[in-house]
């Protein structure tokens, strides 16, 4: 009898144990759907991912969207941009800036900002464009998308009356003059030689060669003929100028910006053709710049 339990006991323990084996693959089964459906789902959102950055508007359609073109400009610098006796924001970019937003189909909206904030504010996204006779190079070019060029600005040295010392660009050298930070003509100045003081406006930069603080000043024919008309008593001389440099408006480097300067083209080309950009140029400098010769 006692043989008979003990064998019944041996097989029921096997049985147990087969039982248990038996079940082991549903474990496994149940830990492999889940990783099936988790893979399922990282592989969806990554098919995701494309359609979401194929629907991204780019930055002339986000403009029309809002229905608005933010600009960057100085406002403290004529005949470029600057506040007339009614404290009006005027001048030649401004007027071409509104023309530009006109051709878009959107308002302009003037930020302005010191001139060494303009470009870093276009770079971050901050202004879609900047209005403020910015002379293109090809280094600028590495950083920004510009447009074709609207104007050609012509660049004078400016001394005191009495300085027999400076008459070329090249006598620049080991001498002192000021400019505003990063702009060409204090990146032109340094380049032959001399020391820059840098201010923020033109009024401060001739200030410091009236008053003897530094010896020149390199900058925009059109705004310092613009200047000595309102000051024909300041003992300024032009002593020597360069050809014309090409002026463009630019905007952030970026895929999503080729569309809106394609479109400031077009704009342009128009204005140019229909004799707009000339007339703006003529009302503002006197003279038709707008071509480089």
């Amino acid at each position: 009898m006692k043989k008979i339990i003990a064998i019944l006991m041996a097989v029921m323990m096997f049985v147990g144990l087969t039982a248990c084996s038996a079940k082991a693959p549903a474990k496994e089964e149940s830990t492999s759907e889940t990783s099936a459906e988790s893979s399922a789902e990282e592989t969806a959102e990554e098919s995701e991912e494309p359609a979401q950055e194929e629907g991204e508007k780019d930055l002339l359609a986000q403009i029309q969207e809002r229905g608005k073109l933010i600009i960057a400009t100085e406002g403290a610098w004529a005949p470029w941009t600057y506040h007339d006796e009614n404290d009006e924001l005027v001048g030649l970019d401004v007027e071409i800036g509104k023309l530009i937003a006109e051709g878009l189909g959107v308002e302009a909206e003037f930020a302005e900002t010191n001139w060494e904030a303009i470009l870093s504010g276009v770079s971050s996204g901050r202004f879609d464009i900047a209005c403020n006779g910015v002379g293109y190079s090809e280094e600028r070019a590495k950083s920004y998308r510009f447009s074709d060029p609207y104007v050609y600005d012509r660049t004078v040295l400016v001394v005191r009356e009495d300085n027999e010392d400076i008459k070329t660009f090249e006598d620049l050298k080991g001498k002192t003059s000021t400019n505003s930070p990063n702009s060409l003509y204090a990146q032109m100045t340094e380049e032959y030689g001399a020391t820059v003081t840098y201010v923020d406006t033109l009024s401060e930069t001739l200030s410091m060669v009236i008053d003897g603080r530094v010896d020149a000043t390199v900058n925009a024919e059109v705004s310092v003929n613009d200047y000595m008309k309102e000051h024909p008593d300041a003992p300024l001389k032009v002593v020597a100028k360069s050809a014309g440099a090409p002026i463009a408006f630019p905007v952030r480097l970026g895929d999503d910006t080729e569309t809106l300067i394609n479109e400031v083209n077009r704009i342009l080309e128009e204005a140019r053709q229909d004799g707009r950009l000339a007339e703006i140029s003529m009302k503002y400098f006197g003279l038709d710049l707008t071509t480089p010769e």
